[in-house]
Order: structure tokens, then sequence, then C-alpha cells
């Protein structure tokens, strides 16, 4: 007997079982979804956070008062905050350094406002920055209208602003935003620019962020020992090594820091962020990949019952088969396909399923729709595996049945 003669058989036998086999194929879809939402949630995650750090590029760096904080399992070291970057620092710092790169100074003025023009208002979850004049480039933004900010604006803290994409759609619907005025929270700007849309990343968005002089943003945030961050873009990836030397030793000028003594703030490299959250996300990977096994050997389980039940009530059958002259070998592999067969199904329901989910999780992300084919073709094979692994055994069973006893059973 064929493959192709046994495969129809099987298809027989589930058309005939149609509840019971498409619960256990249910079962199937289920720990296989997970394995496979997983893995697609995962994909999103690294594209989002690929576009965030693509647009900031690769040669530059960040000098702030702490480390990122990221850790994600792991017994590695927490975070160490240093005293707060002050403002004059910063700028000591922007007026010192003398390498062929730009240096930005940034600084968080407020989070959570709602901006308003007339009638129409945004939700409250716009973030105020304080940013200088390099700052557009530092965090790779460009204008779709207006102008950047001019020296006199930055040297008075005047009270304009670039804002995202977002909400000039939001607030100006039919008309141009340059030279509007705004409120956001307790302040009122003018606005002189908009930045083009760059969609979300990691959970936040510049297309959701209102960017205006840095001193302004300073007398916002209001507070005295607020931290600042300085951004320090070089004109050549081969040049960020000994930029970042030379700015480390600038620093420590400016900050007093005595030559025994290790740094009291921490430079970070953009692709070394990066990098450090790949690396985390391969963990997460892992246990995702774990979490979904556990639920797939479950479910090999429950199908593994089924098919021992299925041969109980086919013994009579098995038994007519072999009367007529289907040996051990074909008996086995009848029952050993329709176990795959029924995984199969299951698996296509299940990758349908993952990628459903973890797709609504990558839109909710502001990203776009994403195929994981590596988790397809892994989840079909762990598929074809499990059904192999929990028809075997009732295959075997099956095979080695007495005939005689078999036309005997009831």
């Amino acid at each position: 007997m064929t493959y192709t003669e046994n495969v129809k058989i099987a298809l027989q036998s589930i058309q005939s079982n149609r509840l019971r086999t498409f619960l256990t194929a249910l079962i199937i879809a289920i720990g296989l979804s997970a394995l496979v939402g997983i893995l697609t949630t995962l994909d999103a995650v690294e594209k989002s956070m690929t576009e965030a750090f693509s647009s900031m590029g690769a040669n530059s760096f960040n000098i702030r008062n702490r480390g990122t904080g990221i850790r994600v399992g792991g017994p590695g070291q927490r975070y160490k905050p240093f005293k707060s970057i002050r403002y004059e620092d910063a700028q000591s710092f922007k007026k010192r350094f003398n390498a062929p790169a730009q240096v930005a100074v940034s600084v968080f003025a407020s989070g959570g406002a709602t901006a308003k023009y007339g009638s129409e208002k945004t939700n409250p979850n716009i973030n105020i920055q304080g940013i200088d004049e390099n700052g557009l480039l530092a965090l790779g933004l460009k204008l779709a209208q207006g102008r950047n900010f001019s020296s006199s604006e930055m040297e008075f803290g005047q009270n304009v602003a670039i804002i995202g994409g977002e909400i000039a759609k939001t607030l100006f619907k039919n008309e141009s935003p340059i030279d509007k005025q705004i409120t956001a929270g307790p302040n009122r700007f003018k606005i002189i620019g908009v930045l083009e849309s760059k969609g979300s990343s990691m959970g936040s968005s510049t297309d959701r962020a209102i960017y205006i002089p840095i001193l302004k943003a300073k007398i916002i945030n209001g507070n005295p020992n607020a931290s600042y961050t300085i951004t320090v873009v070089v004109e050549s990836n081969d040049l960020i090594d000994p930029v970042i030397g030379e700015a480390t030793a600038e620093f420590r000028n400016i900050r007093k820091v005595k030559v025994k003594d290790p740094n009291n703030f921490e430079i970070t490299k953009s692709d070394a962020l990066a990098q450090s959250l790949f690396e985390n996300l391969a963990f997460i990977a892992i246990g995702g990949i774990v979490i979904g096994a556990i639920t797939l050997i479950g479910a090999s389980i429950g199908l593994m019952n089924i098919m021992l039940v299925s041969v109980t009530e086919r013994t009579r059958e098995i038994g007519v088969r072999k009367a007529i002259g289907a040996n051990p070998s074909t008996i086995r592999k009848q029952f050993l396909i329709e176990a795959v067969v029924i995984c199969v199904m299951g698996g296509f329901m299940g990758i349908l399923f993952g990628i459903g989910i973890g797709n609504i999780i990558s839109f909710s992300m502001g990203g776009t729709f994403i195929i994981p084919w590596l988790a397809i073709v892994v989840g079909l094979v762990l598929c074809i595996g499990v059904g192999i692994l929990s028809g075997y055994y009732p295959a075997k069973k099956a095979s080695k049945l007495d005939p005689v006893e078999a036309l005997r059973y009831e």
C-alpha cells in the first residue's frame, strides 16, 4: 500500500470522526499558536527597535548620568546612577569639545501633556523635550514643514516649538500649523516646524512629541537637579572610538574627576544599546520556545491518548485488514500517517492563530504586518515530529494485534 493510499485512508477515518479530530487538532493548534505568537511578537519588537536605532545611526553616542538600566533575566549588574549632569556641565562640554563631531544637549521637560488648538485636542500622551540647535540631527529627525530653532530663540528660551506629525494631523486637519499657537499643559507655544512622520518605536513615538528650546525646557522642568543628556554625532563610524576617548577625557576634566577615580558618568554608543537589547530579546525568545514546547508536549500526550482510543475502537477493522493481507508495517504506517495528518491540520490552524496574535501586538506597537517564516517552518517540523512521537506507540500497538482476536472483538 502506497503512502498516498494511506493518507486517503487516514482522511476517511478523520472524516468519520470530525468532532474528535477537530478537538484533537485544536489542542495542537493552541500549543503551536503560543510558540508562533511569541516568536512573531519578538520579531515585531526587534523590527521596531531596529527602526528606532537605525534612525539615529551607529555613529553616535550619549553621555548621561546613568546607564540604560535594561536588564532582562540573569544576575547582571544593576545600573549605577551618578550625580546629575548639570546644564552648565553640558554647555561647557559643548563649547570645549574639539573633535570632528556635532554635539547636542537635551533634557526632558514634561510628559503626559495634552496639546490643544481651538476646540481640537490630543490624548494626554504628549512628551515635551528640550533640545538645542543640533537636537534634530542627534535624534535622526527631519522636518516636513517649517524650520529649526534660530540662535536667538535658543539664547532666550522663547515659546516656540517643533511638533510631531501626529499632533499636527490631530490639531490641524485642514490648515497649516506653521505660526499657529497651541497650548501644552499650562504652556503656550508658537509652532515653527513639523516633523516627518516616523511611527511608533519601542512603545514611544516622535510623532507625539513637542520639541522646544532647551532653556525653555529647563524652566518647565523646574527640577534644580535635572540631568541633561549629551549626544555626540561623529562624522564617520571609523572615528567613533577615538572621539569617545576624547569625550571621556574632556568630560572627566569638566566633572573634576581625579585620575585614580572611575568615571562618574556613562557613555553609551547607540549601536551598543541596540545590541544589548537584541541579546536580551534572545533570552526572551528562548523562554518563549520553552513555553511553546511544554504546551506542545501536553498536546502530544492528548493526541496519543486519542490515537489509543482510536486503535481500540477500530480493533475489528484492523483484524479485517490483516485478514485480507495487510502486514504489520502497513497497519503501522496507516495509524502513524493519521496522527501526522491530524497534527499538520492543527499546525496550520496554530500558525494562523499565532501570526494573528503576534501581528495584533505588532500593530499596537505601531509596527507593520510580519510573517515569521522561520517560526512557520519550525512549527510545521514540530507538528510532524509531534505526530510521529504521539502516533508511534498506538500505531505499533495496532500492528501487533492478533487478526483472529481482532475479528472477534466487539
